[in-house]
């Protein structure tokens, strides 16, 4: 990139943590970006039997990238399975920052099991608050305490889980109803000059590819290798750049190929 345009933006990063997000708000740094990392202070008791959590690192975590970011970046929590929290993150950080320039909607919810016959009501609820209801307030926000004509874009995290993935039915799903807000978020905020882009990661090492079965994720990716936190993390900064000025309403699939 010649002159992405990012130095001295203000970007949100949900979920940003850890991972994937972590590598988000590096990247934006990097560019001469103030990064607003938002964390999940803790998590909600699981149900018994059952695995999952919201995708976000402990406080101390989210203190000490934003710390190592500098800049005027910082840390912020929220739950965002609460259906007041997106406002309140969004002017918590638009009165931080004085506005927000870009807004990745990086944090996720994933639970396990997740197959059709394991499905509950609880489940799905759970999965669709933070996964699609969550970013979906958080757009309309985010527009709605836009400064003016200052430059504003979104970036969503999605998943190629979205298009079809045995085993995780309501993750799957809820990220696929991401996939359709980044559409028509795109299509009613462009008469506003903002654009909404998304992001459709493949497998990537966040730690849960096990050296037992790396080389057989390694094998169903056309590439030849699992993906890296910073392969996603450099598409959304290119999508939040000035050289995508004229791309909206796009799902950029990042995978090595991956469920083409």
């Amino acid at each position: 990139m010649l002159d992405t345009r990012l130095a001295g933006q203000n970007v949100l990063v949900t979920g940003g943590a850890g991972n994937i997000g972590a590598a988000i708000g590096r990247a934006f740094a990097a560019q001469g970006a103030r990064v607003a990392i938002h964390y999940l202070a803790h998590d909600s008791p699981a149900p018994t039997g059952s695995g999952w959590a919201h995708v976000t690192p402990a406080a101390d975590e989210a203190h000490r990238l934003a710390g190592r970011l500098g800049d005027g970046s910082f840390a912020v929590s929220a739950d965002l399975s609460e259906p007041d929290a997106p406002a309140r993150l969004v002017e918590t950080v638009a009165a931080r920052l004085g506005s927000i320039n870009v807004l990745v909607n990086n944090a996720a919810h994933c639970e396990s099991p997740d197959t059709v016959d394991t499905l509950t009501h609880g489940s799905l609820e759970r999965h669709y608050r933070v996964n699609a209801i969550a970013p979906a307030l958080l757009t309309a926000e985010v527009a709605r305490l836009r400064r003016g004509d200052d430059p504003l874009c979104v970036v969503n995290i999605t998943t190629d889980a979205a298009r079809a993935f045995p085993g995780q039915t309501g993750y799957g799903t809820s990220k696929a109803a991401l996939e359709a807000l980044t559409r028509s978020t795109a299509l009613d905020l462009a008469s506003q000059g903002i654009r909404v882009n998304a992001v459709a990661p493949g497998p990537v090492q966040t730690g849960w590819i096990g050296a037992d079965v790396i080389d057989k994720v390694t094998a169903i990716v056309p590439l030849g290798r699992v993906g890296e936190p910073d392969d996603i993390a450099d598409a959304v900064v290119f999508l939040a750049s000035h050289q995508a000025r004229w791309i909206t309403g796009q799902v950029l699939q990042v995978a090595g190929g991956h469920a083409l």
